[in-house]
Order: structure tokens, then C-alpha cells, then sequence
């Protein structure tokens, strides 16, 4: 079945993170309410995209840039349509896009345990880094973050 990508706005979020929440791998959080997604596709314009197939939406993949580096979130592609290409359009879109916005690098973070999210990315043409680590710093207590 053929998929259509087009760019993800905030009517989009509801299905988007049901889409999430169904898959393994994807670790969402406080930052992942709608007004945070709101203010995130505000700031990145032209950066996130989805997959339909029909009107099922199939697949996510959000990006931003500090102006710098570029930043993939959440490509996410459902269970029952993956090994179709959706993934890997989605970011080649999401290159281009950034691409046209001057980036020429793009970093991504994965959860050690996701092996298949890990796999993906390597075949993909992705280097395992082992000069830096992230590291995080909650500015605000999980869960006590206002949702806007």
C-alpha cells in the first residue's frame, strides 16, 4: 500500500502519540504533552513530518535545531506496515529539510535497551559515538512541569 508524508502541525498530536504509545522503544515524557508538541513544531517549522496510509497515520518523525546541529525525536513507524521504506523516507525527508536549513549534521538519541531502534540507525549509515555521553538535568521536577 502506498504512504503519503506530509508535515506534522498540531492536529496531527493525538494520533501522533497514540502512535507512540503503542510502540516499544519510544520513551515519552512530560516534554511530550501537546503544548510542549505545540511549542516544539512553533519552533521547528518545516522539521517534523508524518506517514498515512489512507488516513491512518503510520508513522513520525520530529526534528529541530539549535541552528547548529539537527536533532530526530521520535521517528516512529507502526508495527504492522515497517519494512516498507516509511522509516527511512520519513528521514530522508527530515534531511532535507533540515538540509535546506543550513544544518550539516544531525545527532539522535536512542535507549540503550531499544536493539532494534539501535539496529535501524546503524544500517542506516549512523555512528555509535564513544567520545561524548549525554548527559541530563531536570529544570523542572517530573510531573510538577505546567502543561503549557
Amino acid at each position: 500500500m502506498t504512504y503519503t508524508i506530509s508535515e506534522m502541525t498540531i492536529e496531527d498530536y493525538a494520533e501522533a502519540y497514540a502512535l507512540w504509545q503503542r510502540l516499544p522503544g519510544i520513551g515519552i515524557s512530560d516534554a511530550d504533552s501537546s503544548c510542549a508538541i505545540g511549542r516544539f513544531l512553533e519552533r521547528n517549522p518545516g522539521l517534523c513530518f508524518v506517514a498515512r496510509q489512507g488516513d491512518a497515520m503510520v508513522g513520525t518523525c520530529l526534528a529541530g535545531s539549535d541552528g547548529r546541529r539537527g536533532y530526530l525525536y521520535h521517528l516512529a513507524v507502526d508495527t504492522s506496515v515497517r519494512r516498507q521504506g516509511i522509516g527511512q523516507a520519513l528521514v530522508e525527508k527530515t534531511f532535507e529539510a533540515l538540509k535546506d536549513a543550513n544544518i550539516q549534521k544531525c545527532h539522535i538519541m536512542v535507549f540503550n535497551d531499544n536493539a532494534l531502534g539501535l539496529a535501524f540507525w546503524q544500517a542506516s549509515g549512523w555512528k555509535m559515538r564513544d567520545d561524548i555521553a549525554i548527559l541530563s538535568y531536570d529544570l523542572v521536577e517530573p510531573k510538577k512541569a505546567s502543561p503549557c
